[in-house]
């Protein structure tokens, strides 16, 4: 089957369910399909020189279309359940959106058990790779914001534009993709959820990545658009502080950016001090208000109460200077939400959701029961954009585990799934 060139970046509302559509969902959009031999000789024989990441899902290579367009091909592993289900859900969501700050599909190619997502390339790595990276030079304030604005637009999109609206579970730094001007691009659609109705949605199976978990999502499986702000809300953390999600020196990770910050934001929201809170690279050079407001998102994004967290387009709102801070608190003062409202009737308070989630991170990490059907991608390991030098991150991993399993090891969880 011929492409046609990768000229499938133009959205189009035709109705042409791809094959296989998942039952009662009707796809309306146009990609061009590949086959294995166009792909193949795209990527120079997916040669270890093309290659830019890889991880759970499988590998990504670079390749060029006989055109000369650039792309990113992603070939997920063979034969598994997890990469047919992550297949599925991100040919169907991502050909779903079309946006500046979100990665678009290209095409797709289904040859045997073979199963590959073509995207347009976007050359400059990733959010994590230019803050955290070995060697890297410091990333300049105007930059941080930059990128705080365009993946907080992407993320507003697919919570408010999008019907019905999408959840992305998996946004973390390494799933912002940069271009040379340092325009963010949300990546990585293979967690996503299609939320069909207003109901939460509650799964037994908990996926995401350490550091960034919503504490309601984690400990219970109930997921919103809101579980997507908390994880939000810790990539402006790291671009605020320069620190990771998680200290990797600690063996299970109790201590979280999240739970260091929180003292520290109230506070710098309190005095407008930032101290104790900005990344030291910094220098004390960057612009006061434009801090103020990305500390003031932070603070409200990680609030332990899902039902207080702002929208993604208040966040924009906020990014951008056009509502007061006060709109973004509700009244709410800083340090004031500390239960998990969006829990049900019982408050979930902080002592016994750190007990829960410390057991949630021991059980994920140190039992071989998840260790045959779990999929693993690091922080370091988007769509694509693993460190070009080899070197890697410490720290948390994209994985899934059943909620039954460790409810049946953890006596201290609390929530029904």
């Amino acid at each position: 089957m011929s492409s046609s060139g990768g000229s499938g970046s133009n959205y189009s509302g035709s109705e042409n369910p791809l094959p296989p559509p998942s039952p009662g969902l009707s796809l309306g959009f146009s990609k061009s399909t590949f086959s294995y031999e166009e792909l193949a000789r795209a990527t120079d024989g997916f040669s270890e020189a093309n290659l830019l990441g890889q991880g759970g899902f499988g590998y990504v290579h670079r390749g060029v279309l006989p055109n000369g367009k650039e792309v990113a091909v992603k070939q997920l592993k063979a034969g598994s359940g997890q990469g047919e289900r992550e297949f599925q859900a991100e040919v169907e969501i991502i050909s779903r959106v079309h946006h500046k700050h979100l990665v678009s599909l290209v095409g797709y190619c289904i040859a045997g058990v073979q199963r590959m997502l073509v995207y347009e390339f976007v050359p400059n790595n990733t959010m994590e790779f230019h803050l955290h990276g070995k060697d890297r030079p410091t990333m300049d304030w105007p930059t941080r914001l930059r990128i705080a604005l365009g993946s907080a637009k992407g993320l507003a999109y697919l919570h408010e534009d999008c019907h019905p609206k999408i959840i992305h579970r998996d946004i973390k730094a390494a799933n912002i993709l940069l271009d040379f001007k340092f325009e963010a691009k949300v990546a990585d659609f293979g967690l996503a959820k299609i939320s069909s109705d207003v109901n939460t949605h509650v799964s037994t199976r908990v996926m995401g990545t350490f550091g960034y978990l919503a504490p309601e999502y984690a400990a219970s499986g109930k997921l919103t658009d809101k579980s997507d702000v908390f994880s939000f809300g810790v990539m402006l953390l790291e671009l605020i502080t320069g620190r990771r999600p998680v200290d990797s020196t600690h063996t299970y990770m109790e201590d979280s950016l999240v739970d260091w910050a929180r003292p520290q934001l109230n506070r710098a929201l309190e005095d407008g001090n930032f101290d104790g809170l900005i990344d030291s690279k910094l220098q004390n050079d960057y612009n006061h208000n434009e801090m103020a407001r990305m500390v003031a998102c932070a603070a409200a994004c990680v609030r332990h109460s899902a039902r207080r967290r702002p929208r993604m387009s208040q966040i924009v709102r906020a990014l951008e200077g056009d509502v007061s801070l006060s709109d973004l608190n509700e009244g709410i003062r800083p340090g004031q939400s500390n239960v998990y409202s969006s829990y049900g009737s019982s408050d979930y308070d902080t002592m016994q959701y750190n007990e829960d989630l410390k057991k949630f991170r021991k059980v994920a990490l140190s039992s071989q029961e998840y260790g045959a059907s779990s999929e693993y991608s690091g922080p370091n390991t988007s769509e694509y954009g693993l460190y070009p030098s080899g070197s890697s991150s410490e720290g948390q991993t994209t994985r899934e585990m059943e909620m039954g399993k460790w409810k049946k090891n953890s006596q201290g969880f609390s929530g029904g799934s």
